[in-house]
């Protein structure tokens, strides 16, 4: 490797480079005393190297190499800014692999499957032109438990030991977990699942592969949505008050945004920017049949949002009838 990254590359940056493929994200403060403990384990200095003392520099430099590095292996470095903190994330991206390919040395065959469900579902079934809600609740995830039973009944006999047996709920449990610990998901203090900037950065190409339309004319809805500012994937923000404008907008990127406009019109559809229009599960928290439900129950969440998505429309009776049989 040293004869293709050249004799500058040694030690520390193998280092570095390793420390980066053991985090699913790391931020410029988190690697700071990573690379402090570098460079007092090399030597590099002539007294120690405190974590505050690492700049911005030294983590830039160290990034370039280690992304010119992994380069010889389908992998780059990305960032992203998390929609939520406004931290930059930077992360290693394999550039040749799905969703399945990825996860396929850590999960069996029937919990992949789960989990494209899961990605099903936060990308395409909670999420409609009329609720953007790109999140699910523990007990929508484990709706996700087992196939629909059209699709089993579609299997011949001859295949019947291949069939998608699905995940017991115990199972399903057991998978969120590790998906949250791994990196994947994000759970927030309502109780929403989300996927994380991890999953936007790494997953981008298959998520618009798979959940958007290729012939969709300029203008027209799409699943999977970017910022209006910064050109990056929204799961998380704002959204034009006209229901079938697709101007969207992250949370920390709108105030940067109307600085440049003359005023605080859409520039799509010129209807006035209410900044009360929202994406990812404030789609649910903020309407008022939430925060009703929320204060007659004490402020208890187990199923409030449950059941102002089934309001919505976007989950029926029927399906809960037979996903509980």
């Amino acid at each position: 490797m040293e004869s293709v990254l050249g004799p500058d590359y040694d030690n520390t940056h193998r280092a570095f480079l390793q420390a980066l493929l053991a985090h699913s994200t790391l931020t410029f403060e988190e690697a700071q005393p990573i690379l402090a403990a570098i460079f007092n384990a090399a030597g590099a200095h002539e007294s120690v190297l405190r974590p505050e003392q690492v700049t911005e520099d030294d983590f830039r430099r160290y990034m370039d190499v280690a992304s010119d590095a992994a380069s010889l292996f389908d992998y780059e470095v990305r960032s992203i800014t998390h929609q939520v903190t406004k931290q930059r994330l930077y992360a290693l991206v394999n550039t040749q692999s799905d969703p399945q390919t990825q996860l396929a040395t850590t999960y069996s065959a029937e919990e992949l499957a789960f989990i494209k469900r899961l990605l099903d579902g936060i990308f395409d079934k909670y999420n409609t032109p009329r609720m953007e809600v790109l999140a699910v609740t523990e007990m929508q995830a484990i709706k996700f438990a087992r196939p629909a039973r059209h699709r089993q009944s579609l299997v011949d006999a001859e295949d019947a030991a291949q069939v998608d047996r699905g995940l017991k709920h115990s199972e399903v449990e057991a998978v969120m977990r590790s998906l949250v610990e791994g990196g994947w998901l994000e759970k927030s203090h309502e109780g929403f699942y989300a996927a994380t900037p991890r999953v936007l950065l790494e997953l981008r190409p298959w998520l618009v592969e798979t959940y958007n339309d290729p012939d969709a004319e300029a203008g027209e809805w799409q699943r999977v949505k970017f910022c209006e500012a910064c050109k990056d994937i929204v799961t998380v923000g704002l959204r034009c008050a006209e229901p079938n404008c697709t101007l969207r907008l992250h949370d920390i990127c709108q105030d940067a945004f109307w600085r440049t406009q003359r005023s605080r019109e859409c520039p799509r559809c010129q209807r006035e920017w209410t900044g009360d229009r929202y994406m990812g599960e404030r789609a649910v928290t903020m309407t008022e049949a939430y925060q009703r439900g929320r204060r007659r129950s004490g402020g208890r969440r187990s199923t409030l949002a449950d059941h102002v998505i089934r309001q919505e429309g976007m989950e029926d009776d029927a399906e809960d009838d037979e996903d509980s049989s």
